[in-house]
Parts: C-alpha cells; structure tokens; sequence
C-alpha cells in the first residue's frame, strides 16, 4: 500500500494508545481522521500530528448515528478508506467485584468495547467494500485479557474475548472484498488506563504487585507494521506486551 496516498480513522485518538498510534501513522505519511468523543484531546493530537496530516471528527462510537456520520464523512471528503483502528475502549469500575458490578456499568463496557467496536468495523467494511479499488483493513485493539482475565474485570474480559470473534467474523466475511481484518492484544502499555499498575494491582493469588509497562509507541509501531502490509497478507493476531508483566501463567 502507498501510504501517501493512504486514509486511516482513529477511534479513541484523543489519548494513550489512540494518540500514539494516529501520530505514528500520520508520521510515516498517512492521512488520518481523528475520531473520539472529547473535541479537544482529539485537536491536541492533531496539533501533535502537524499540519494537513489529521482532520478530528468528535463521535460517540455507541451511537450508531454519529458512527455513520463519521464513516459517510469520509466517503464525501476522502473517497475511500484504507484502514480502521477500532481503538475506543474502557475498562469500567476497576476492582469492582462481580457480585456488585451494576448493570449501568455493565452496558457501558459493552457498548463501547463491544457494540461501539462493531458499529465502526461495519462503517469501515461498507465502505471499503463499496469502494474502487476495493478493500481495506481493520485492526481492532484487543487486549490480553482476551486470553487470560484478571480479576474483578469481568465486563472488560467478556468484551474482549467477543472481540476475537468479531475480529474472526470479519475476517471471514471480509475475503471476497479484499478487506482484511486483524487483532492486537495488548498488555501493560503505559497510558492513563495502566497508571495503577505502578502503584500496585491485585494479582489472581490476591497479593498486590507492582507491574511493568511499555511504551505506547512500540503498540503503535507495531500497528504501523500490520498496517502496511498488502492486503494479501494479514497480521491475524500480533500481542505486544511489557517483557516482565505476569501474563504467561496468570493465574
């Protein structure tokens, strides 16, 4: 793929793993749609990003109306779209016990992991299938928690192992279309989210302890690398995680 002549949307770009992967895109020559529900995180990334590299566009990605939005926006002003990073994501009230996570809470971790992840792959997939030449790629941000849970995390876990099955569903339905799909687990970037785990979080053997982290910008290079690819090779599904963090046998 030519990235200079390459579109991107960003979803939850106004921050932490957003933020580093839209600048390392606009930074290798991508012209990326900052997409996120906070106008001004998302204009001090593009102002990061550097003139005519990045156009913010403030969507909710649990409103399927401002997600078509976004998405016919692009059309008008683009033409087409080479790549989604579907991105946006929480992980609701950290520590909260199963037996006391509130229903509220539960929809939002759902709505934004899960429905608001959908909403935007099938935005990217209608236009990308529509498009000429056709096809395109999305890369959804999954997380390690896809595989192994931690505890009292079980909205975020049970979103992000139905990540993998989106991520599995689009790739499939994807292939006459041209439009490959891949996940990236990540684990322990540092961002606002993993700001606890330098000050300790509950293990599965119930201790505390203090975990390492990454930086943000080794996910979003590695991102850049399974963006460039030609979409007759996929990167199905790549974990980038901080060497020393106790994913490999947790629990």
């Amino acid at each position: 793929m030519d990235s200079e002549q390459s579109i991107a949307v960003v979803t939850g770009a106004g921050s932490g793993i957003g933020r580093a992967v839209a600048l390392t895109l606009s930074g290798a020559g991508w012209t990326v749609v900052l997409a996120g529900r906070r106008p001004l995180p998302l204009e001090e990334t593009a102002a990061a990003a550097g003139p005519g590299t990045a156009v913010c566009v403030p969507a909710d990605v649990t409103d399927p109306d401002q997600v078509a939005a976004l998405f016919s926006g692009v059309r008008e002003r683009f033409g087409r779209l080479d790549l989604l990073f579907n991105n946006a994501g929480t992980f609701g009230p950290a520590g909260t016990p199963l037996e006391d996570l509130a229903h509220e809470d539960w929809r939002t971790v759902v709505d934004v992991n899960l429905t608001g992840a959908f909403l935007c792959a099938q935005g990217a997939y209608r236009l990308m299938k529509d498009q000429d030449p056709q096809g395109g790629r999305i890369i959804n941000n999954g997380s390690v928690s896809a595989h192994a849970p931690r505890p009292h995390s079980v909205a975020y876990t049970a979103t992000k192992h139905a990540l993998t099955g989106l991520t599995k569903s689009l790739s499939l339905d994807g292939r006459p279309y041209r439009i490959a799909c891949g996940q990236i687990d990540i684990g322990n970037a540092a961002t606002d989210m993993t700001e606890r785990m330098r000050s300790g979080i509950l293990q599965a053997n119930g201790e505390t302890a203090v975990e390492p982290v990454m930086a943000a910008d080794d996910v979003a290079r590695t991102v850049l690398h399974m963006a460039q690819l030609p979409l007759e090779a996929n990167v199905q599904f790549a974990t980038v995680m901080a060497t020393a963090m106790p994913y490999v046998g947790r629990g």
